[in-house]
């Protein structure tokens, strides 16, 4: 046991950060590098050192995220089409119902923050970005944008 809490300690990173490379979910990746560990220890005997560890785990990691993924895909799929169209309509008209609101509110901001939020969330600028547009930071820029989404939140409840 003290060895595997080895391998887990030195190998954990880069487990993770395969897992993430094939899903870019942080909350995927770590449940999928958890069960991976999980099986790993359940089956350490298995392992004849034919390849580095390392790989052995990430192949372990692969099956694992490929049986989560088919798994959320069965469950996303075993909806009825009549209940997908009824929520597509029911859920379209409640977007652009809150989408109108979440407008009217950053219409409401005063500037920076209006223009800061909509650089960044329309516009799809990052905060070095933002920050050389205004000749500031690119911490400034994320504080204005907090501050946007703090306010947004405000108005908006």
């Amino acid at each position: 046991m003290p060895e595997f809490e080895k391998i887990y300690s030195e190998y954990f990173d880069d487990v993770y950060k395969y897992v993430y490379s094939l899903c870019r979910n942080s909350l995927v990746a770590e449940e999928v590098t958890q069960d991976t560990f999980f099986k790993a220890l359940k089956s350490i005997d298995s392992y004849k050192g034919e390849c580095k560890l390392r790989v052995w785990l990430c192949q372990i990691a692969k099956n694992t995220y490929f049986t989560f993924y088919s798994k959320q895909q069965r469950l996303v799929t075993g909806n009825s089409i009549e209940q997908e169209q009824t929520c597509d309509f029911e859920n379209g008209f409640i977007n652009r119902e809150e989408a109108f609101e979440i407008h009217k509110a950053l219409h409401n901001l005063e500037e920076p923050y209006k223009e800061v939020f909509s650089l960044r969330i329309f516009g799809e600028l990052s905060f070095r970005k933002i920050g050389e547009l205004f000749g500031k930071t690119e911490g400034w820029a994320r504080v204005t944008y907090y501050r946007a989404k703090i306010k947004l939140k405000e108005d908006l409840l």
